[in-house]
């Protein structure tokens, strides 16, 4: 059994004024060490990596990366108890969302009393033995093993997407920016400097095959010529191509599946 007396704490977010806040308000709480700030996304990671916290406060969107890619990786490199607390301003919709990825939230700004519940569970949590980085489930929820992750449009919005409702990323040279091909039909515009390559940085599956199209391997059937065959509900599309400079990665990785 952990002993509780100590929880080492990092804390990622590149708002000064909330990391002074949160800093000032964990202070009431005995045994609660900030061992190190990061003010982005890469080096909040490798600050964990070196620490090897106890506890994460993580904002949801930093500079160079959203807070959700940095859960995603945790959950791949982390071999410690360690909890995830998302940090951040958005409203309440989207932190329903986020309680699959992280042991639990906080709104800025920190309401005291909803730090302290937070604590206080953390403290439970490594006194019983828990795992890391597993968030609690209500009774009768589901289990979620789908890899997720979080992009943002061109107007700020931010979309939880699971892998497997994108069928492929199109690239619109008109409005220099990427979008999100749906199964369900929608389109998702993607802030302006989304690159391809953080696209197929999200999951394996997604490669690139063509300057315009980063595809999800799962839905593709075949290559026919130049155009991709896919599977429903995009079967119909023929606008996917595959160049002469990307065929030869793609299809190797179109064998590894």
């Amino acid at each position: 059994m952990k002993d509780n007396s100590l929880i080492s704490t990092v804390i990622v977010d590149d708002e000064e004024a909330a990391v002074d806040n949160l800093c000032f308000e964990l202070r009431r709480h005995e045994g609660i060490r900030v061992e190190g700030i990061a003010g982005k996304g890469s080096a909040g990671i490798r600050l964990i990596e070196k620490k090897r916290p106890d506890l994460v406060f993580l904002d949801v969107e930093l500079p160079d990366m959203m807070g959700m890619d940095v859960a995603n990786h945790l959950h791949n490199t982390v071999n410690w108890g360690m909890q995830i607390v998302f940090y951040t301003a958005y409203d309440k919709y989207l932190i329903d969302a986020l309680r699959n990825f992280a042991f639990d939230f906080l709104l800025k700004p920190i309401d005291p009393k909803e730090l302290d519940v937070v604590i206080q569970r953390v403290r439970l949590n490594f006194d019983t033995d828990q795992g890391a980085l597993q968030p609690p489930l209500p009774v009768g929820s589901p289990v979620v093993t789908e890899k997720s992750f979080m992009v943002v449009t061109p107007t700020g919005d931010l979309r939880i997407l699971r892998i497997s409702e994108i069928g492929y990323f199109r690239y619109l040279s008109a409005r220099k920016i990427w979008e999100a091909v749906l199964t369900n039909g929608i389109f998702i515009p993607l802030r302006r400097n989304t690159s391809a390559e953080n696209l197929c940085a999200y999951d394996a599956s997604f490669v690139q095959v063509h300057q315009s199209f980063i595809i999800n391997l799962n839905y593709l059937v075949m290559v026919q010529g130049t155009r991709c065959i896919m599977y429903p509900p995009f079967d119909g599309v023929e606008e996917v191509q595959v160049s002469k400079k990307f065929r030869k990665e793609m299809m190797e990785k179109f064998y590894q599946l």
